[in-house]
């Protein structure tokens, strides 16, 4: 039996119990690819199995070889194959890394350094820095995202971004806070005040001379920022704290102001996910770092639930 006859009946009976299966699928097709879709079942060899999960142990690499072992048991049980080409030792995974969480007071301390990290700013005007920082910080966003708005996504009389095709290629509505949109009419008026264009369709954060900006110039910056404003992790991690650590710092927040406002937690936390761009409520766990400040909050909850002060 061919190769991509029998991952599309493996895919077929898997569909046909429920399951949506997309990015199994999409992870066996690139396997069928690697291989060879006209290649017999019984003929794939190890080698092939072994250069398509790759040198190194990551989480794709066993996010592939789980794919691949629950495959081949379907093929091994209907008598497709005889014997699983996987290799038999599955390798550890790397310690898991860990997100830095910026403390509010950091949040701060970066902030009021992005005016004075840089004797000259060359692309990236400081008032502009500002304003990418506390969106991300602000509405959880990606920095792809943030810097894909156009200046037409910035909806002020209704307090919402529309976040555009991006990961997934899904589309959003965010809405977001006073705060955060008076900082953003700020900018946008220090923005126009600059000379730059107003149209609905030039990019709303612009470098000095009106272009898009560019994620490695935001990353590059953020990193001399971070070190201008004194900010390391003392947890010997192999990275210090990146600029997307602000969204994983977002995440915890809002965790921590639902718990001291009595929310119910669990049930908002799928639109925590909706909100973030997430397909699923795995994709949002992963910011979920156990501060100390969260684990405080929640261990309060907890108190009160076992306490029976608490109908949660």
């Amino acid at each position: 039996m061919k190769l991509r006859d029998l991952i599309a009946d493996y895919v077929a009976f898997r569909q046909a119990m429920g399951h949506k299966f997309t990015g199994c699928n999409d992870r066996l097709q690139a396997f069928c690819r690697a291989v060879g879709s006209d290649t017999d079942a019984h003929d794939v060899a190890a080698e092939r199995v072994l250069h398509f999960l790759g040198p190194t142990t990551t989480v794709y690499w066993h996010n592939k070889y789980s794919t691949l072992n629950v495959f081949y048991r379907y093929a091994i049980s209907r008598g497709h194959v005889g014997s699983s080409p996987l290799p038999a030792t599955v390798p550890k995974l790397p310690p898991r890394f860990v997100p830095y969480v910026y403390s509010v007071d950091e949040v701060r301390r970066l902030l009021d350094a992005t005016a004075s990290y840089r004797k000259t700013h060359l692309l990236l005007e400081p008032y502009t820095f500002r304003a990418v920082l506390l969106t991300l910080y602000g509405a959880g966003l990606r920095i792809s995202e943030a810097l894909s708005l156009r200046k037409g996504d910035v909806d002020f009389s209704e307090s919402v971004l529309l976040i555009r095709e991006t990961k997934f290629y899904k589309s959003r509505l965010l809405p977001f806070g006073s705060d955060l949109k008076e900082a953003l009419m700020r900018y946008a008026t220090q923005r126009r005040e600059s000379g730059h264009s107003e149209s609905a369709e030039s990019s709303f954060f612009v470098g000095r001379k009106g272009a898009r900006l560019k994620i490695h110039t935001v990353q590059q910056s953020f990193r001399q920022l971070r070190k201008h404003a004194g900010i390391y992790r003392s947890d010997c991690a192999r990275y210090q704290p990146r600029l997307h650590d602000m969204r994983h710092a977002f995440v915890v927040n809002r965790m921590v102001a639902w718990y001291k406002a009595g929310a119910d937690v669990q049930r908002l936390l799928p639109k925590l996910s909706t909100y973030l761009g997430h397909i699923d409520l795995i994709s949002t766990e992963r910011y979920m770092t156990m501060t100390p400040a969260l684990l405080q909050e929640a261990s309060r909850r907890f108190e009160r639930y076992a306490m029976g002060g608490a109908n949660e």
